[in-house]
């Protein structure tokens, strides 16, 4: 089973190269610790899509530091890397989304996988029941895909708001849509509204939510192939700003009846860095959970 760890992203938010950021005293970053934990519940294989100017900094820091434990493959998100006849602005920086970031990966990726972003810390259990899933589907299995579900207040900084997909499912836990919102603590209380809204409103405190972390069969890659032009024929108008995300991806693919995707509940607890006043909190939670024995002092 692959891991593709999406770390692209430009940090703005929080003021820099998070993904590289040490977040420990033997100068691990939040990334060692997913692939730690992805080793361990069952994934051989890591690939770190990238800007291809990182390559050599995140060779010489990661890279090189898991290389002996498990196999590892780079792959690149490039603004270039779209359609044939298609072209994106000279001046867009910004990446075009995590759907393209996948589709930039397409010829790396040889198994069912799994995504992640670079920046946050996911828990073991997270990537146990992933891993479970992946493993359970039947051989040459399409259209069966997972999100690993996170319970809301698992997942929130007391720094300010996050972004997270509130996910609404059947009695069967098949999602049935995903509603991109943006969360926040008030006192004890959860708030929340859709991006396009402005009235926050109380969010149970186990409401389940997405962190981006989506198991998926290969076939996703053909899915967002067949997408892709028709998404960019959509937003000519907007190729400046907008972005092939892979929640809107999976959302119209079970929408269409053409795949369906479980969710997947974890008791984990998310740290991330999403803003800079959380650093000192996530180092001090990480070294608790190696001061428990869950992590090693070195990860590899």
């Amino acid at each position: 089973m692959d891991l593709l760890i999406l770390a692209a992203g430009m940090g703005s938010r929080f003021g820099g190269l998070k993904q590289i950021e040490p977040i420990d005293e033997k100068g691990n970053f939040i990334i060692d610790y997913s692939i730690y934990d992805a080793k361990k519940a069952g994934f051989d294989r890591v690939i770190f899509l990238i800007k291809e100017e990182n390559r050599e900094i995140f060779e010489s820091t990661v890279g090189k530091r898991v290389a002996n434990a498990i196999e590892v493959a780079y792959a690149y998100q490039k603004l270039e890397i779209v359609p044939e006849g298609y072209k994106m602005p000279a001046d867009r920086v910004k990446p075009l989304g995590t759907a393209q970031a996948i589709y930039c990966a397409k010829d790396v990726i040889r198994d069912n996988f799994l995504i992640i972003n670079s920046d946050d810390f996911y828990g073991y259990d997270a990537f146990r029941v992933a891993a479970e899933f992946l493993r359970g589907l039947k051989k040459n299995s399409v259209g069966q895909y997972g999100n690993i579900a996170y319970y809301a207040k698992n997942t929130l900084t007391k720094n300010g708001s996050v972004k997270r997909g509130v996910l609404l499912f059947d009695e069967n836990h098949n999602l049935n849509g995903l509603v991109e919102s943006k969360i926040e603590w008030r006192g004890n209380d959860i708030y929340s509204c859709p991006l396009e809204e402005s009235e926050m409103k109380p969010l149970d405190h186990n409401a389940l939510v997405s962190m981006n972390m989506f198991a998926f069969t290969k076939d996703i890659i053909d899915r967002l192939e067949e997408g892709f032009a028709p998404f960019l024929d959509a937003n000519k108008d907007n190729l400046n700003s907008c972005e092939y995300l892979i929640p809107t991806v999976v959302d119209e693919l079970i929408k269409d009846g053409k795949a369906t995707c479980k969710v997947l509940s974890t008791d984990a607890v998310w740290y991330g860095v999403t803003y800079r006043e959380d650093k000192p909190e996530v180092v001090s939670s990480l070294a608790a959970l190696v001061k428990k024995g869950e992590y090693p002092s070195d990860r590899f």
